[in-house]
C-alpha cells in the first residue's frame, strides 16, 4: 500500500536520510569529476602524445555537454517523474565513467567525457528539486543544507583526490572510483527514493529544447573561449550564436503555452532579485574558489596534490556551516545569511589580496576558515530562497532555470577572472620596467634566477591585483542582499503541505 510521506508535524529528519543518501552520492560524484580533471591533464598530454589544446576538450566536452540538458531536466522530470530521470542520469554517468576509464587516445576520452557531461547535467537540478520536496516547508532548509554538503565539499576534495591518484596510482582511477557510488547511488534509490507525482506536461515546446540547449551550451563555450581572447573568432562564433538563440528562445517561451523553462516566473520582484544576487555571488566566490589554485600552483610552484591539501580548511569549513546555515534558513530567512556569508568571502578575498612570494600554507588557514564558512552559510540557503519564491508545481522548472544559467555565469566567471589577471599581470611588468629603467638598470645582464623570480614576483602581484577586484565584487553582492525578503511562498495555492502528498513511497 502507498504510504505518504509523513506532514509536517509528524516529520522527522531520519525518515528521510537514506533517500537523502542516494541524492548526495549521485551529486557528489558529479561535482567532484566537473574539477577532478583539471589536474590530470598535463599527465594525459605525456600518456597520449598529444597537445594540451586537444586534450582541453576533455574538461569543454563535459562542460558543454551538461550545459545542452540541464534545460531540458525540468521538462523530463515532469513528464517522467523526478525518480525515473533522476536514476537514469546516474546510470548514464556512472556508464560514461567507465568508458572514460578505458581508451588509448585523447579522442575516445572526449567522447566518453560528453557522454559522461549528458548524465551529469540532469543530476544536481533534478536533485535540488527532489530534496526540495522531500521535506515540509519549516525543514526545507535543514534539508537542502545536507544536500549541499557535496556541492562544496566535492570541488574542494576534487583537486587532492585527483592529484594523489594521478601522482601515485593512473589518472583512470579519477573514473573508476564513481563505478561504486555510482551503483550505491541506484541500489539505494530504486528502493528508497520515494516516487514523485508526475505534472501535467500537456504539449512539447519542440522549438524550445532546440533553442534552449543551443544557447546555454554556445554562450558557455564562448565565454569560456574569452579565457584565451574575447576577440578570437570561436569566442565571437559562440557568443554570437549563443545569443541569437537565447534571445530566439526567450520569444519562444514567452509564446509557448507549454515552455520549457517558465520564464513567466521572472515577473516576480522577489524571485529575480533573488537570482540576480545569485548571480553575482557566484561571480564573486569564484574569484576566491578559483583564483587562489592557480596562485598556488603558478605563482607559488605548489603541486596539484599540495593545493589540494593546502585547500582543506574551506571544504571543512564550508561542510560543517552547511548544515547550520540550514537550521539558520528555516528561523531567520535567507537574507542576513548571504549578507554575512559574502561579508566573510570579502573577508577572505581581502587577505587574499596581500599574497606574495613568501605567502606558506599556514597564512592561508584563517582566510580559506572565513571563505568556506561563508560559502556554506550563503550558497544553499540562496538556492532554498529561490524555490520557495516559485509556485511548487514550478519547483523542476525553477532548478533548470537557475542552474543553466549558473552554467554560464561559472564560466563567465573564470573567462572575466583570466582577462582582468592577464591585464594586472601585464600591467605590473610594465611597471617594474619602468622602475628598473628609471634606476639605470637592464634586463640584458640578468641572470636567468633573476628573470625569473622577476616574473614570479609580477604574476603573484597580478594575483593580488585581482584578489582585491573580486573583494569589491563580493562586498557588492552582499549589499544587494539587503533586497532579499523572507516574503511568503509564492504559490500559496501550491503550498509545500499540499504537494507533500506527491511524493510517495512505494
Amino acid at each position: 500500500m502507498d504510504q505518504t510521506l509523513k506532514q509536517e508535524a509528524d516529520f522527522r529528519l531520519s525518515s528521510i536520510l537514506v533517500p537523502l543518501l542516494a541524492i548526495i552520492a549521485g551529486v557528489f560524484m558529479v561535482v567532484l569529476d566537473s574539477t577532478a580533471m583539471n589536474v590530470a591533464l598535463s599527465r594525459l598530454v605525456v600518456d597520449f602524445k598529444t597537445d594540451l589544446h586537444t586534450l582541453q576538450w576533455v574538461v569543454t566536452g563535459y562542460m558543454l555537454a551538461q550545459a545542452s540538458v540541464i534545460p531540458l531536466s525540468g521538462w523530463l522530470s515532469d513528464r517522467f517523474g523526478a525518480k525515473t530521470v533522476f536514476l537514469t542520469a546516474v546510470i548514464v554517468f556512472t556508464i560514461g565513467s567507465i568508458l572514460c576509464a578505458t581508451p588509448s587516445s585523447a579522442e575516445w576520452l572526449i567522447v566518453f567525457r560528453v557522454i559522461q557531461g549528458l548524465g551529469g547535467g540532469c543530476v544536481l537540478p533534478v536533485g535540488m528539486a527532489y530534496v526540495y520536496r522531500l521535506a515540509p516547508k519549516s525543514k526545507v532548509g535543514v534539508v537542502m543544507g545536507i544536500m549541499g554538503i557535496p556541492v562544496l565539499f566535492a570541488p574542494a576534495i576534487g583537486p587532492v583526490l585527483s592529484g594523489w591518484l594521478v601522482e601515485y596510482h593512473s589518472w583512470r582511477w579519477i573514473f573508476l572510483i564513481n563505478i561504486p557510488i555510482g551503483i550505491i547511488a541506484v541500489l539505494i534509490g530504486l528502493r528508497k527514493l520515494p516516487n514523485a507525482a508526475k505534472n501535467s506536461v500537456p504539449g512539447m515546446d519542440k522549438l524550445g529544447m532546440v533553442l534552449g540547449p543551443l544557447a546555454f551550451a554556445s554562450l558557455t563555450y564562448g565565454v569560456s573561449q574569452g579565457a584565451q581572447s574575447w576577440t578570437s573568432e570561436k569566442t565571437l562564433i559562440g557568443l554570437l550564436l549563443g545569443v541569437v538563440a537565447l534571445i530566439a528562445f526567450v520569444i519562444a517561451e514567452l509564446r509557448s503555452k507549454t515552455p520549457l523553462l517558465e520564464l513567466r516566473i521572472l515577473k516576480s520582484v522577489d524571485f529575480t532579485t533573488g537570482i540576480i544576487v545569485q548571480w553575482i555571488a557566484q561571480f564573486g566566490l569564484y574569484g576566491a574558489l578559483f583564483l587562489l589554485p592557480q596562485f598556488l600552483q603558478q605563482a607559488r610552484g605548489f603541486g596539484a596534490f599540495d593545493t589540494g591539501l593546502t585547500l582543506l580548511p574551506q571544504a571543512i569549513a564550508s561542510g560543517l556551516m552547511m548544515p547550520i546555515a540550514g537550521i539558520l534558513f528555516d528561523r531567520i530567512g535567507v537574507r542576513w545569511l548571504v549578507v554575512c556569508g559574502l561579508s566573510l568571502v570579502s573577508g577572505a578575498l581581502f587577505q587574499y589580496s596581500h599574497v606574495d612570494l613568501t605567502t606558506q600554507s599556514r597564512d592561508l588557514i584563517l582566510p580559506l576558515i572565513m571563505c568556506g564558512a561563508g560559502m556554506g552559510m550563503m550558497m544553499m540557503p540562496m538556492n532554498t530562497h529561490l524555490l520557495n519564491k516559485a509556485p511548487s508545481h514550478l519547483v523542476n522548472r525553477v532548478t533548470s532555470l537557475t542552474n543553466s544559467m549558473q552554467q554560464v555565469i561559472t564560466s563567465l566567471a573564470v573567462s572575466t577572472l583570466v582577462t582582468i589577471l592577464t591585464a594586472r599581470t601585464t600591467a605590473r611588468g610594465l611597471e617594474m620596467q619602468e622602475a628598473a629603467a628609471a634606476a639605470g638598470k637592464s634586463t640584458t645582464g640578468a641572470s636567468q634566477q633573476a628573470l625569473l623570480l622577476a616574473k614570479q614576483t609580477v604574476l603573484s602581484q597580478g594575483f593580488a591585483d585581482t584578489f582585491h577586484i573580486m573583494m569589491f565584487v563580493a562586498l557588492g553582492g552582499a549589499v544587494l542582499g539587503l533586497l532579499l525578503r523572507r516574503g511568503r511562498h509564492s504559490g500559496t495555492e501550491h503550498s509545500k503541505e499540499q504537494a507533500t502528498p506527491e511524493i510517495m513511497h512505494v
